[in-house]
């Protein structure tokens, strides 16, 4: 195990591998470009040190090159990718391969594709060292793959945590054993809002409230949120898979996440079965699932008094709060009977100063 920055990260492919990898790549473009000399591109900074041993392994006539791109900060991706070096002159008639050290969600390729667009190459064609086909969006062609893997994040051999790791001659990946997933229960204003983004700031961890996933995917027109308004056009429930689909999304844009609070999702056991079977997919796991305890009539006088700003109509009927409180007794009875079973259901009172019952809170996850 080592430590870069906050972070531990554990050993994950050897450099043997890596350089078997790297040969085996440079056998392949050898073949394909035998009667040519082509010109090989890297993408600084990652790709350093696999140029570096790639060129080592071929063997034949060819040109070298860089350019420089720039679209990490931290574990995770900006969306915006900088060109920091640009493209060579005169390739004009050539042959050009990319050599990229990581493809992941394709942002840095379609910048790569757009630099060389305008340029009069004989053909273009890309290369990487790691793939991470699941989270790729498919848009151009992988020509050469040296190594397929999952959606972790990884440093060492030229790739970096903040500027650190790159000089490592294997690859590590984030070591997650100690990630904190939360499910959080809690009739109507009983809090859980508030004490969310207490919880998600003091233990680095991402708030995923199924309301407002649905509303920003419904909003930002996206396959999954058209999808699910075609269904509530329809008056119908949108089905489980959808909103697992959201929340896997949801999961996979914040790797560099300590854990994640989910609110709002399971409201039934089959969906809190499904939620398994997705985190067991990634490696994960929820570790416990916490109720914020409140009296009904507590809890109606705090709704009734937030209905006076707020200008919720639910908020400003009793009756309807009722309701709502017993269709949340309906729905949760068989969720905590099933997360009691796996010894993870935790009850919190959610009456008091907001800093006691965060601390109330924190008790229970500083024990897990």
């Amino acid at each position: 195990m080592i430590k870069l920055h906050d972070k531990f990260f554990k050993p994950y492919i050897k450099e043997e591998e890596i350089l078997a990898a790297i040969d085996k790549m440079a056998k392949e473009i050898a073949e394909d470009y035998k009667d040519e000399t082509p010109l090989f591109v890297g993408v600084l900074n990652g790709a350093f040190m696999f140029v570096a041993d790639f060129l080592k392994a071929y063997q034949h006539p060819c040109e070298v090159s860089f350019v420089r791109l720039s679209s990490y900060q931290g574990l995770t991706s900006t969306g915006i990718v900088e060109t920091l070096l640009d493209v060579p002159e005169d390739i004009e008639g050539k042959s050009v391969i990319i050599l990229e050290d990581v493809v992941d969600t394709g942002r840095t390729l379609k910048e790569l594709v757009h630099l060389f667009s305008n340029t009069n190459v004989k053909e273009f064609k890309i290369g990487t060292l790691f793939y991470k086909s699941d989270v790729y969006n498919g848009e151009y062609a992988i020509d050469y793959v040296g190594l397929e893997i999952p959606d972790h994040f990884i440093v060492g051999y030229g790739l970096d945590y903040n500027e650190l790791g790159r000089n490592l001659r294997e690859v590590y990946q984030l070591n997650q054993t100690d990630m904190i997933n939360l499910v959080l229960f809690g009739k109507p204003g009983a809090g859980k809002g508030t004490q969310a983004g207490f919880l998600k700031e003091k233990y680095n961890l991402k708030h995923i409230s199924t309301g407002d996933v649905f509303r920003y995917n419904i909003k930002n027109g996206t396959e999954l949120g058209n999808l699910a308004k075609s269904y509530i056009d329809k008056g119908d429930l949108v089905p489980d898979e959808v909103t697992i689909d959201m929340l896997k999304d949801e999961v996979e844009k914040s790797p560099e996440a300590a854990g994640f609070i989910f609110d709002g999702f399971p409201r039934t056991a089959a969906q809190a079965e499904a939620l398994d079977n997705f985190l067991e997919s990634k490696d994960m796991k929820i570790n416990a699932t916490i109720a914020l305890e409140a009296e009904d009539d507590v809890l109606v006088a705090r709704l009734l008094e937030r209905g006076k700003s707020s200008g919720r109509s639910d908020d400003q009927d009793e009756s309807k709060i009722r309701n709502r409180f017993d269709e949340y007794n309906q729905k949760t009875a068989p969720l905590k009977v099933y997360y009691e079973k796996q010894g993870k259901f935790h009850s919190v009172n959610g009456i008091g100063e907001i800093d006691e019952i965060t601390e109330r809170l924190s008790k229970v996850i500083d024990s897990l």
